[in-house]
């Protein structure tokens, strides 16, 4: 039979400080695990580095030998000291660069390319390895312009893209429609946006972006979960409707061609 006072006594929960323990667990972690990444992969590259550029230096000039040395230290002690790699590659690579634009080195440069363009399997090896790195560092039209939203693979259905450069040669004027513009048009591939599509879009199906290329390449890395700060809220309507107007737009040129 109950009481006034059992009526009056919620009962108590179970697990409730299990639960409170594993939620800080979890916050805990997601603080921790974004650091704790990226001290280890800095951490493993300077090594990485130091393991090529430090057997090229004498052992005397090593940081560890150095450091016991200075400190009196049984040889058998091992000091892991990381970092002198790095600041000679550094320095070496500065010392190229600067090399590199002067007649001199030029000169050595077009020497150089001319033996390895002699050279059957190294030929082919050297100039993929030049387009990359020449795609990934240097500052050139070869990058993205801006990212945008494309129909693909069908009516409908919209994927994230990147626009890299108008169509130009005999793809443009193959491809174009009426004197339109065409545009080359890359879609990455989720979650490795490295591989993908490359699609040339009449311009006007393409629809530009406010957000980004490095925001758009964090939602196409995490599958749509990492959406830009900016993105189109429901409460506010406004960015929704301005997106919906160029939709519209599009399927109003789409219409008007057929």
């Amino acid at each position: 039979m109950n009481t006034p006072f059992d009526l009056e006594t919620p009962p108590r929960k179970r697990g409730s400080i299990v639960g409170s323990l594993r939620a800080s667990f979890l916050t805990g972690l997601v603080v921790i695990a974004p650091v704790g990444l990226t001290i280890w992969l800095i951490w493993s590259v300077v090594g990485w580095i130091d393991g090529f550029v430090l057997p090229l230096v004498p052992s005397s000039y090593h940081p560890d030998r150095m450091l016991q040395d200075m400190l009196g230290l049984d040889p058998s002690v091992q000091i892991n000291v990381r970092g002198l790699g790095v600041v000679i590659f550094l320095i070496f690579t500065i010392f190229v660069g600067w090399l590199a634009k002067g007649y001199i080195g030029r000169s050595m440069i077009r020497f150089a390319e001319s033996l390895v363009q002699r050279t059957p399997v190294v030929r082919t090896i050297y100039s993929g390895i030049k387009q990359i790195s020449e795609t990934i560092f240097a500052q050139s039209e070869r990058s993205f312009e801006k990212a945008c939203l494309i129909e693909y693979p069908r009516r409908g259905i919209w994927a994230l893209g990147f626009i890299s450069t108008a169509a130009k040669g005999e793809v443009a004027v193959k491809t174009g429609e009426k004197d339109e513009a065409m545009v080359s048009v890359f879609l990455p591939t989720t979650p490795n946006p490295t591989s993908g599509f490359l699609l040339i879009f009449p311009k006007s199906d393409v629809i530009e972006l406010d957000m980004t290329v490095e925001d758009a390449a964090k939602l196409v890395i995490s599958a749509g979960l990492a959406y830009p700060p900016e993105r189109p809220q429901v409460a506010d309507g406004k960015d929704v409707l301005d997106l919906a107007d160029k939709i519209a737009e599009v399927e109003a040129a789409r219409t008007d061609k057929t």
